[in-house]
């Protein structure tokens, strides 16, 4: 399933691609990045990624590959809960790495978390290499679904679990037009003042309005390759974790 120029969603400008400006609109917002998750969401993106994490577990989940993984923030919750034996996240953005590895290092866990720049649709892990893929916030980023999420399923183990966290729109009246109103006037305000990027945040509301949630989205994971599939909604629908068993 691709997508068709036209409904690809970009950052900034009809020129370049997605990826290229996705990019740059990570490096550009990288040093208020966490700061604006915590504000914009009133913290409640914490507890979003603790339980989007709680579906993996312990036993099972040694080895886990983070996608776009930002500014580290679900490979530290990973190890926290997991305590697993190796974590790389890899995100397309230097500056997301750079303020990750920072906090990496503040806590001493370089020997359990690595953290690189790659590619999400084009991943240099072997086949088969990792118990547990997770991706939050990040999928709606993929200027190709499918292919991301085929990668994904690619480098998962046989019997290794993907788990994804990706916004999606609230359905319940009056809610959804609340959120709305806060997710497309409020929120892309604030953020422009405090990243100094005018777009950044108008593109998340775009992006989220844009992309396949609930089963739609299910659907393209089953298409991949992933069974079990399942999703269950957070906060009124605000977001959504989605499940699948390779």
């Amino acid at each position: 399933m691709s997508e068709s120029s036209k409904n690809v969603v970009k950052p900034y400008y009809e020129e370049g691609s997605k990826k290229e400006q996705v990019t740059n609109m990570f490096d550009n917002i990288a040093s208020k990045y966490d700061l604006l998750n915590r504000v914009l969401t009133l913290g409640i993106d914490t507890i979003w990624r603790k339980k989007a994490i709680a579906m993996l577990n312990p036993n099972d989940h040694k080895v886990i590959l983070d996608v776009a993984t930002g500014t580290a923030d679900v490979a530290l919750e990973l190890n926290k809960q997991l305590s697993p034996t190796q974590v790389i996240g890899m995100d397309i953005s230097s500056e997301m790495i750079h303020h990750g590895n920072q906090k990496i290092a503040k806590k001493n866990l370089q020997n359990v978390i690595t953290l690189e720049i790659g590619d999400s649709e084009a991943l240099k892990y072997d086949t088969d290499q990792f118990d547990a893929v997770t991706a939050v916030f990040g999928v709606r980023n993929f200027e190709n679904l499918a292919k991301g999420l085929s990668e994904m399923y690619r480098v998962t183990r046989p019997g290794g679990k993907t788990v994804i966290l990706e916004f999606s729109r609230p359905k319940m009246f009056p809610f959804k037009q609340l959120y709305n109103f806060y997710f497309s006037k409020i929120l892309p305000f604030i953020g422009s003042k405090t990243s100094k990027d005018d777009k950044a945040y108008t593109y998340l509301y775009e992006s989220v309005q844009a992309f396949p949630d609930y089963e739609k989205f299910g659907a393209i994971l089953e298409k991949v390759g992933f069974r079990s599939v399942q999703w269950k909604s957070l906060s009124l629908g605000i977001c959504t974790i989605y499940t699948g068993i390779k």
